[in-house]
């Protein structure tokens, strides 16, 4: 990618004093000032904004200034717009870990980013663990939707082994969910490993190569201000995922193959039951830990309204990004191995910024207050955005709604957007009648095996009971062939950078459509609600307010 003055991209968003006398109703978003932004925040000389890096402090420093530049009210630390995190970063050692099978037929050994991968506890800097398994099915347990994979089975002191995902026919947001928190099911459980194998489904949506080539970066949690690392099921020790040779291994004396078990989770509803295996496993692994920090950037705009100016609705983007890939045997050496992350998520950053823009200068203020909202480490595991949900500028129980803005892809003219979550609150009729005079439609979540739903940051808001939303473009209008070509190409990797056709256009109409939605978020008589009998409600928030869907 072409380098670029830093200093000349920043005065390139200083906004025409024309521009301030905007209506509410009508704010003016330009294609420029979106490009502007995603320029600054691509370009080569923050390589690629990783969580802790020089890079990302540069540009968290650029969101403050521009909050700053707006009037905005710093929401950070200390009165400042930093709210600084401190991480523990926790890579493997030089001894490969390994993973030993052992069985009737005697034992066979695995190494990491072989045919399994290891998983790394920080707690154990030292792992040697060993114990018998259980296949416990998909791992999960859930009485609302019948869910009891653990019924009749002994997994104290075991480590259990699932298949990924969740049932065909399940819900997919509850069923990304409920994925989402095996580990915590085993451990209630007693059990003190997991380990994890692909169905048909999952193994075409994240093949095994694929897997393989995030095997080896770094872990990261945050640390709570009592110096404590979050661990969300500390009492599971190991950790591992499977591929085919050594599955096979693990289910060496099974009254069942794997093919049978993949071959029944593949028809929708179908549930293989558990059984204890015939086999155990030998986990171990050297790990290295060190403390790292990296800040969220927080601002408020105060409502104009009273009696809701103490209620907070949160637009929300992440500024990290994945850093440099290392070089690989065989590379040229002038090979570009930065990853920019213009899409992902500069152009979310800069539609964030756009939206401030627009409430900060309009002559008729929100009448809720609006908490913007830069997270760090989404890209480790969407660490920043759950630091701030559980330690929160403001008591949580103020905070009525979010919308976050993950990687809209500006490559062609949407006629539509996904709203993953919009079915389970009312932020979904909201989000539907505000884009409408656009000629914008609401359209469901068009890829549920990619588990969106718990990937990004607004799940975080949903966790501490907060309606919430994750906005991205639709499959409309060409969105399904530009989304295909993304994923499977300059999705982190160094090709999304600024030499990509992005349509600025389609950066300030995105930026529009967001606009509207918050807006009416913080306008509307009544807050958010999650629906009556809705599972996230009902789950997270069972004395809130419920509206009738």
């Amino acid at each position: 990618m072409k380098r670029l003055a830093l200093l000349a991209a920043a005065s390139a968003l200083v906004i025409p004093a024309a521009l301030s006398a905007q209506s509410a109703v009508d704010p003016v978003f330009t294609p420029a000032a979106v490009r502007a932004h995603v320029e600054f925040l691509a370009d080569d000389l923050l390589k690629g904004r990783d969580t802790g890096s020089e890079g990302h402090e540069i540009a968290a420093r650029y969101v403050a200034s521009q909050f700053d530049g707006l009037g905005l009210k710093s929401a950070g630390d200390k009165d400042g717009w930093l709210q600084r995190i401190t991480f523990q970063k926790t890579e493997f050692g030089k001894t490969p870990a390994t993973l030993t099978v052992t069985g009737a037929g005697g034992a066979k050994s695995f190494t990491h980013a072989g045919d399994v991968i290891v998983g790394i506890n920080a707690a154990e800097p030292h792992l040697d663990v060993t114990a018998p398994l259980v296949f416990v099915g998909y791992g999960l347990e859930n009485k609302r939707l019948g869910l009891d994979d653990y019924a009749g089975l002994d997994v104290k002191g075991k480590i259990v082994v699932t298949l990924r995902g969740y049932p065909k026919g399940l819900p997919s947001e509850e069923g990304a969910h409920l994925s989402a928190t095996k580990g915590k099911v085993a451990e209630a459980h007693g059990a003190i490993g997991m380990l994890s194998l692909g169905t048909i489904q999952s193994m075409k949506a994240r093949p095994w190569t694929r897997m393989v080539q995030f095997a080896d970066e770094p872990d990261f949690t945050w640390v709570s201000p009592e110096g404590v690392p979050f661990n969300a099921a500390p009492g599971l020790r190991a950790s591992a995922a499977l591929s085919d040779p050594a599955a096979e291994a693990v289910f060496a004396g099974a009254p069942t193959t794997i093919a049978a078990i993949r071959k029944m989770a593949d028809k929708a509803g179908g549930e293989p039951r558990g059984f204890a295996l015939k086999t155990s496993v030998t986990i171990k692994a050297d790990t290295v830990s060190e403390r790292v920090i990296s800040p969220n950037v927080v601002a408020i705009l105060p409502g104009s309204d009273p009696k809701l100016k103490d209620e907070y609705v949160v637009l929300s983007a992440h500024l990290d990004h994945i850093g440099i890939s290392p070089a690989k045997p065989g590379d040229p050496a002038d090979k570009d191995g930065i990853n920019n992350g213009a899409l992902d998520n500069g152009a979310g950053i800069a539609t964030m910024l756009e939206v401030a823009r627009a409430m900060a200068q309009s002559p008729d203020k929100p009448r809720r207050s609006i908490i913007f909202l830069a997270s760090t480490g989404e890209e480790k595991g969407l660490l920043g955005a759950d630091y701030f949900a559980r330690h929160p500028a403001v008591p949580v129980k103020q905070i009525v709604g979010n919308v976050d803005l993950d990687m809209p892809l500006l490559l062609y003219p949407f006629t539509d957007l996904i709203a993953f979550g919009a079915d389970h609150s009312t932020l979904g009729p909201i989000v539907a009648k505000a884009v409408a005079p656009m000629g914008v439609k609401l359209s469901p979540d068009p890829m549920p095996q990619e588990t969106i739903f718990v990937r990004s940051d607004h799940y975080m808001f949903v966790k501490q009971g907060v309606p919430a939303v994750f906005l991205a473009t639709g499959y409309a209008n060409g969105g399904e062939k530009a989304w295909g070509e993304f994923l499977g190409g300059a999705y982190h990797h160094p090709g999304d950078d600024m030499m990509q056709k992005i349509d600025w256009k389609t950066g300030a109409r995105f930026a529009e459509a967001n606009y509207r939605i918050t807006r009416a978020m913080a306008d509307g008589d009544t807050p958010p609600q999650w629906f009556a009998k809705d599972f996230f409600g009902d789950l997270f928030a069972p004395d809130a307010a419920k509206a009738t869907k």
